[in-house]
């Protein structure tokens, strides 16, 4: 990925730095929403509001901390108020209360103008039904946000151009929507994101309507962008898996309230209810689960030992168990980025810790 970028000309960028704090949000639909947020600060219940005052409960007390340049997911099942909050976000939807602090401004407090400049220049949006303009072409629909801000033709069509090649469609320029897959359809959605040099993007379910198949590749490609862009990205799924692959932070969201949010490591370990029990039960735990979580201190014995094979900190469990199993070892030192060793491991713990009936108290 590294040598595209080279042959485009798209130069690596340095993190947006631009995070999102978000507090005391509150979402209220019907006719006198601001009337009936205290009584759910109180906790008047979803279905209470509803059934005695008519009123739908959208988003409850949400406060989230969004780190800049990481990519933070917000999932839960349909209804769970995570589309509603993206909007947010971008002030499509006027929250009840609350706010929404980026780079030092209250979103919710700006006047039509700033908000325009806001989404023209902060934030770019990736939907799950890609958004694409059907009579115009991949380079036309790659360039149309830069159009919109007054950007030069053919500096838009040369920065359009590198997008396109960047994101694997490049022979494709000059088609139309309905002559593309659904998974070049999501390519040009993001290239046509990317192009703006947005520092947030937001992804409403983008690959929720892609096959499996494509839906992996197009996350392999979201994590190699990211690691040379280092966007702030807000990424909308039901997927857990997908969640538990693209989340540097994970929010999980039920009825419109925060349930648990933390790491991938902190879900699948530590998860806040059964609710999310259930959710975590028939996860690859393998996949996820890092050998850091597993290991146990080192001793001079184990040094000893060890001396000979050592597992970098950060490997899955998977990619773990695979680096011992093709050894000589049945267990190893795991090292830092200094090359220090910070633990050791043997794959009988990494055995037992992928197991799905995994004590949690073994590894907390």
């Amino acid at each position: 990925m590294a040598n595209a970028c080279k042959s485009t000309g798209v130069s690596a960028m340095t993190s947006s730095q631009t995070s999102i704090e978000i507090s005391d949000l509150y979402k209220i639909f019907g006719s006198s929403p601001r009337a009936h947020v205290e009584a759910v600060r109180k906790g008047l219940s979803k279905s209470d509001l509803g059934s005695m005052h008519g009123h739908i409960l959208g988003l409850n007390n949400i406060s989230i901390s969004m780190p800049a340049g990481k990519i933070q997911v917000v999932m839960g099942l349909s209804g769970s108020g995570k589309s509603t909050l993206i909007r947010h976000i971008n002030r499509l939807i006027d929250p009840t209360s609350g706010s929404i602090m980026i780079d030092g401004q209250n979103v919710v407090d700006m006047s039509e103008n700033e908000l325009r400049e806001f989404r023209r220049k902060k934030t770019a949006m990736v939907f799950q039904r890609f958004g694409l303009l059907p009579h115009r072409s991949v380079v036309d629909n790659v360039m149309f946000g830069l159009e919109v801000r007054g950007v030069d033709h053919g500096k838009a069509r040369a920065t359009a151009m590198r997008w396109i090649e960047r994101v694997g469609l490049i022979g494709f320029e000059n088609r139309f929507p309905d002559e593309l897959s659904g998974g070049m359809q999501q390519r040009v959605g993001l290239a046509r994101a990317l192009s703006n040099d947005a520092s947030i993007l937001l992804m409403d379910e983008a690959y929720s309507a892609l096959d499996p198949l494509i839906r992996t590749d197009m996350q392999t490609m979201l994590l190699d962008l990211q690691s040379e862009l280092k966007k702030t990205i807000v990424f909308i799924t039901h997927d857990l898996d997908e969640a538990l692959r693209l989340g540097d932070k994970i929010v999980i969201l039920r009825d419109g309230s925060i349930i648990q949010q933390g790491d991938s490591q902190d879900i699948l370990l530590r998860p806040a209810d059964d609710y999310i029990r259930r959710f975590v039960k028939d996860v690859n735990r393998g996949r996820y689960i890092m050998i850091d979580a597993v290991m146990k201190p080192v001793t001079a014995d184990s040094a000893g030992d060890m001396l000979h094979h050592r597992i970098r900190s950060g490997l899955s469990l998977e990619a773990a168990a695979r680096e011992l199993a093709s050894s000589s070892f049945d267990a190893a030192l795991v090292i830092n980025e200094r090359d220090e060793p910070i633990g050791a491991v043997s794959l009988r713990d990494i055995t037992a810790a992928a197991s799905s009936v995994l004590d949690v108290e073994q590894v907390t």
